[in-house]
C-alpha cells in the first residue's frame, strides 16, 4: 500500500536533470548514524576527544556543521525523524519503543509515512539497511522491508535482555541469520555487509542505511579494540566505530564510486554519561543542546568543498529533501516535510540556515522553541516528561520548570544565563511561536492539527 502512495505521489524528473559533476547517473547516499555519540566524543569537534582519524578525515575532505540539530533525544523518534523528515510528533512516533512492554505492541513507523528508500527506489536506487531499527520490526507494516528498504540486516533494538527475547536476533529481511549473536560482533557483521552490497551493487545508484548500535550500552568493544584507546571501553567502542567508518570509505573508494558518492555521518541524540557533549549542558534524555546537538559531517568530493566548518543551523531531516533534490525526485506534496533545502550550505554558496525556528520535544511535551541564537525553555512539570525523564538526574536538565527560561546561544551555548527578564520581547514572541506549534503539533493533553494520532495510552508512561 505505501509502495502505491509513493507512486502516485512521487514524480521522477530524471530525464530532465542534470546530474550533478557532469555524472551520468544520480549520486549514491551513505548515511552513517551513530547511537548515543556525543558532539564531544570525536576529535574533529573536540581535542580532548577520542581519536577518529577516519571520521576526522571525512570531516577534512568535506563539511563539518557545528549546529546539526536532531529533533528527539532518544532513539526511535529521531530514527523516525531521519527517514522520513519530518518531526516525530507528525510522523507519529514521539517516544521511544519498548519492546519488552504490551502497550508498545503496535507502535511503530507507520506504513503510510512515506521514507527516504521508498522516495529513492522510484528513482532506480538500490537500498540498504543494517543495524538497529528500533521502529517496531514486529509491528505489522513497520519493518525495514515494509519502510522501502531492499535489503536489510539487523536486530530489533537496543542490545539488551531488557528488551525481549529477540534482543540478541539477528535477521536478514524477516529471516532469521542467527540466534544469540554476540554484542561484540555486530559491527563487524554490519560492516561486511556494507562492503559487500558497494561492491555489489557499484554499477547502479545506491542508498545505504548504517544504523549503528556503538556506542549505545552495552559497552562492549571487540577483542580488537579493547584497551586500544586509552580511554576505557567507552573510547574503544568509539575507535571500533571509526574503524568500521574507514572501512566502508575504503569500499567507496575501491569501488570507483567516490566521486559519486555523499557520505553523510551524524549521530541519533546525544551522549549518555559516558560520552562528552563538547561542552555542551545536559545529554541524551533533556532538551538543552547536549542532548539535541550532536555531530554533522557531509563528504563528496568534487561537489562539497574540502575543509567547511560551519554554524549554519542543519537537521536531520533535512536529509530526505536533500536526496530528493540530488536524486531527480519530487518530495511528497501531500503533507509537510520540516527538512529543507541545505545543499546551498553544503556547496558553500550560502551560509544561511533555512530553519527560522526548530521545536524540542521530550516525547510529546513542547519544551523549548529556538529562533537564530535565541532559545525559550517553557516551564513543565515532572507529569509532562516522558518515564525517561521524570526523575533529576545529573545531566538530564529541567525535570520541572515555573517559569520560562531564556538563553542567548551565540554567548552562552551552555545554557547557564537565564536572560529572560532583560529580554521581554523576545520571550513574548518565542512564546507565541510556542502556542502556535502547540496547535499544530500538539503537547501533552494537546492533540494538533497535523500531529499524527499514534495508538498508545499516556505515551509519556512506559
Amino acid at each position: 500500500m505505501r509502495f502505491a502512495i509513493v507512486f502516485r505521489l512521487v514524480a521522477i524528473v530524471a530525464c530532465s536533470v542534470s546530474w550533478a559533476g557532469g555524472a551520468e547517473r544520480p549520486p549514491n547516499f551513505v548515511v552513517i548514524f551513530a547511537d548515543d555519540l556525543g558532539f564531544g566524543d570525536l576529535s574533529c569537534y573536540d581535542s580532548q576527544g577520542i581519536e577518529t582519524p577516519n571520521i576526522d578525515a571525512i570531516a577534512q575532505q568535506g563539511f563539518r556543521s557545528t549546529d546539526f540539530f536532531v529533533p528527539a533525544n532518544v532513539c526511535s523518534p529521531s530514527r523516525a525523524a531521519l527517514l522520513t523528515g519530518r518531526y516525530p510528533m507528525r510522523c507519529g512516533m514521539p517516544v521511544a519503543r519498548h519492546e519488552s512492554v504490551s502497550k508498545y505492541d503496535r507502535y511503530g513507523l507507520a506504513n503510510d509515512e512515506i521514507t527516504i528508500p521508498e522516495l529513492l527506489k522510484s528513482a532506480g536506487y538500490r537500498t540498504l539497511m543494517v543495524g538497529k531499527w528500533h521502529l517496531g520490526m514486529e509491528v505489522d507494516g513497520a519493518h525495514p522491508l515494509d519502510a522501502g528498504f531492499d535489503e536489510h540486516l539487523g536486530i530489533p533494538s537496543n542490545y539488551g535482555k531488557q528488551r525481549g527475547p529477540n534482543y540478541n536476533t539477528l535477521y536478514r529481511g524477516r529471516q532469521i541469520e542467527q540466534r544469540n549473536v554476540p554484542c561484540q560482533e555486530l559491527t563487524k557483521r554490519y560492516t561486511d555487509e556494507v562492503v559487500r552490497f558497494i561492491q555489489r551493487r557499484k554499477k547502479q545508484p545506491f542508498f545505504i542505511y548504517v544504523s549503528h548500535h556503538i556506542v549505545h550500552s552495552p559497552l562492549l568493544p571487540s577483542a580488537g579494540f579493547v584497551g586500544k584507546s586509552g580511554k576505557g571501553k567507552y573510547g574503544d567502542f568509539v575507535q571500533e566505530l571509526d574503524h568500521s567508518t574507514g572501512r566502508i570509505m575504503a569500499a567507496i573508494r575501491d569501488a570507483g564510486v567516490e566521486e559519486n558518492t555523499l557520505v553523510v555521518f551524524t549521530s541519533d541524540n546525544g551522549p549518555t554519561i559516558a560520552g562528552s557533549t563538547g561542552g555542551l549542558n545536559g545529554g541524551k534524555y533533556c532538551t538543552l543542546e547536549g542532548g539535541h546537538r550532536v555531530p554533522g559531517i557531509f563528504r563528496w568530493p568534487g561537489m562539497i568543498p574540502a575543509g567547511q566548518v560551519s554554524n549554519a543551523t542543519l537537521t536531520s531531516m533535512d536529509l530526505l529533501p536533500l536526496f530528493c533534490g540530488l536524486a531527480g525526485v519530487m518530495p511528497p506534496e501531500d503533507r509537510k516535510i520540516d527538512g529543507e533545502d541545505i545543499l546551498p550550505i553544503l556547496l558553500g554558496q550560502s551560509t544561511e540556515s533555512p530553519h527560522k525556528v526548530l521545536y524540542y520535544y521530550n516525547g510529546t511535551n513542547l519544551q523549548a522553541v529556538r529562533e537564530g541564537d535565541w532559545k525559550l525553555h517553557l516551564p513543565r512539570t515532572a507529569r509532562d516528561q516522558p518515564y525517561w525523564s521524570k526523575k533529576k538526574m545529573k545531566g538530564r536538565g529541567f525535570v520541572t520548570l515555573n517559569a520560562h527560561r531564556l538563553f542567548n546561544l551565540r554567548l552562552d551555548v551552555g545554557e547557564t544565563q537565564d536572560v529572560s527578564s532583560r529580554y521581554p520581547d523576545v520571550v513574548a514572541r518565542l512564546k507565541q511561536k510556542a502556542d502556535d506549534i502547540r496547535a499544530e503539533l500538539g503537547d501533552v493533553d494537546v492533540m494538533g492539527t497535523d500531529q499524527r494520532k499514534i495508538d498508545l495510552v499516556d505515551p509519556q508512561e512506559r
